[in-house]
């Protein structure tokens, strides 16, 4: 065999261009901020929990208290059990709503749709506060509960299946909506019964939507704060005994012990559930025929009866919130009132709390939406870098298997160090837009990847042909493109930091407090209809930005998107 000489020119590596420096720079910084608005903090955290209250390391010896303490250690179980129920509970309920969506011919499927999405609109403690007019000590239906009590178990479950609901349905109902009819065609000429064929195609094609389904609610009420402190009376959750330890009793160091008990089933459900994606294969092919349900008139009356019941509930718990807004002194009073909209007479914030979380959305809304569109292009279509490229998107998975209260006091921990150049973001709405762009960071990435991967690569390739600067590309063709999933993206960040309480309870100070706060500190005070009133105007400021949003945005959508039209 002959040896092959090997040139000099052929040992000359190929030259980085100016583009390829530009966009690593760039991957570089969105990286860098990641690192100080998760990683760093999260360090934080984990490292206050081996101190004492001087700061001296102490090992497992918080942990050993913690376990050994019966008070805090059952928060464990509760949580867990009052999760675990919620979660098969509103599995089962949101897949029988979805399944009447996409398998029946009954009426007004764009109104139910609708309505289910109504919670994502509330904070999770105007639904709460809305169960206690209902089924509270001085509650209307109160005997409904046969003989059981409100505050406790029963209430968080309640709560957290409605807190719940809406975001179980549309995983399962995007699932369903993929169904193939050739599938349904081929069990019903085989003479396969409908219950042999739900069990055998219909739960199958399912497989994955309902362990998403299950992982997402699971997260979602386990590390939910507002639905508990407000009904949980004095059965312990996680999440209560977080703010507990920290609010009531100065104690960090347990506080950030009871985090990590809480950060662990939130990693672990995130982690299961990336593991079942993985093995997630396409059920569509590109000659798969759209499913089309056949009118059944006893099938369509019964799913109509049963989203009927399901619908009335929440509108019934969304008019209760109203109601109980308005009324002068429950339940002695029922006159109508609006004194109750006079905030500033109220203990626990007055209208600034609203306008700064107007304020806290708008910018959440804005400099999210950039961070996150402009970091997923990097990852998806940068050439070359691999291992940064696949570095930057594990960053971008973390925040979503953090909770918002352990986020929010790891931010105590790291920007309140006396040693930490960035102190001064400390109590002021940059850290609290920060922070609520880091929390909900995760799943606008994934849509942003979503909406990219669907665009071609030949689109760089030209550009980079016709010695065309990346960034105008991205300006130009990208940004046009992928208009639908950036307004997605930005009216998704905008509604989060108007209902979100978790992630900032612990950042605000009296000059930067928050509607969502205000009605936490409203129900602490005793002032549950003032507490409902500041619920209703987060609720009904997300659903008019939203009316308005997508109004005004028809027209941009129309000028950029004609190239869909046939």
């Amino acid at each position: 065999m002959t040896e092959v000489a090997i040139t000099p020119m052929q040992r000359i590596k190929p030259k980085i261009s100016k583009d390829d420096v530009v966009m690593r720079l760039s991957m570089a910084a969105i990286a860098l901020y990641l690192i100080v608005a998760i990683a760093l903090p999260l360090y934080a955290l984990l490292s206050k929990s081996f101190q004492n209250n001087h700061g001296d390391f102490v090992g497992f010896a918080n942990y050993i208290t913690y376990l050994t303490t019966p008070a805090l250690s059952w928060s464990i179980g509760n949580s867990f059990k009052v999760t675990l129920l919620a979660t098969v509970i509103v599995l089962f309920i949101a897949f029988i709503y979805a399944y009447a969506l996409t398998r029946s011919c009954m009426p007004g499927k764009s109104l139910f749709k609708g309505i289910a999405l109504i919670p994502i609109l509330m904070p999770s403690l105007l639904p709460a506060i809305s169960l206690v007019f209902f089924f509270g000590q001085q509650g209307i239906i109160k005997s409904w509960l046969l003989g059981a009590e409100l505050y406790g178990p029963v209430g968080i479950v309640m709560g957290e299946v409605f807190y719940v609901f809406p975001h179980v349905m549309t995983i399962l109902l995007i699932g369903m909506s993929l169904s193939d009819a050739r599938l349904y065609e081929a069990s019903e000429v085989l003479g396969a019964s409908k219950i042999k064929t739900f069990f055998s195609v219909t739960l199958p094609s399912l497989r994955y939507g309902l362990v998403s389904a299950f992982f997402v609610a699971f997260t979602l009420v386990i590390t939910d704060f507002g639905v508990p402190k407000v009904v949980g009376g004095q059965y312990n959750v996680l999440a209560t005994d977080v703010y507990k330890q920290v609010v009531g009793r100065n104690d960090f160091q347990m506080g950030a012990v009871v985090s990590m008990a809480l950060l662990l089933p939130a990693v672990f459900a995130f982690v299961a559930d990336r593991l079942v994606q993985r093995k997630q294969v396409a059920l569509l092919s590109a000659r798969a025929v759209p499913y089309q349900p056949k009118p059944d008139r006893i099938f369509d009356m019964i799913m109509l009866a049963f989203c009927s019941l399901i619908a009335f509930i929440i509108l019934s718990i969304l008019g209760m919130a109203i109601f109980s807004s308005l009324v002068t002194f429950w339940p002695y009073n029922l006159t109508l009132t609006t004194k109750h909209y006079n905030f500033d007479l109220m203990d626990g914030g007055g209208w600034a709390s609203y306008f700064n979380s107007i304020q806290l959305a708008t910018w959440t809304a804005i400099f999210g939406t950039i961070v996150v569109f402009f970091g997923a292009y990097l990852v998806e279509k940068s050439r070359g870098f691999k291992s940064g490229r696949t570095a930057m998107q594990a960053l971008c998975m973390v925040p979503m298997a953090v909770p918002g209260l352990v986020l929010g006091l790891s931010y105590v921990f790291f920007f309140n160090h006396p040693d930490n150049p960035l102190g001064f973001l400390y109590h002021t709405m940059p850290i609290l837009v920060i922070c609520t762009i880091t929390h909900f960071y995760t799943v606008s990435h994934l849509s942003a990847v979503t909406a990219l991967k669907q665009m071609d690569p030949e689109f760089e390739a030209v550009s980079q042909s016709l010695k065309a600067p990346f960034y105008k590309t991205f300006w130009r063709v990208t940004v046009p493109v992928c208009v639908p999933a950036i307004l997605d993206i930005s009216m998704y960040l905008f509604v989060n930091a108007m209902t979100t309480v978790s992630a900032v309870v612990f950042l605000y100070s009296t000059d930067t407090s928050l509607a969502s706060v205000a009605v936490l500190n409203m129900d602490d005070a005793g002032d549950q209809s003032p507490a409902a009133a500041m619920g209703m105007m987060i609720v009904s400021t997300a659903a008019i930005v939203r009316l308005a949003h997508m109004i005004l945005t028809r027209g941009l959508k129309r000028r950029t998107q004609a190239w869909r039209n046939r």
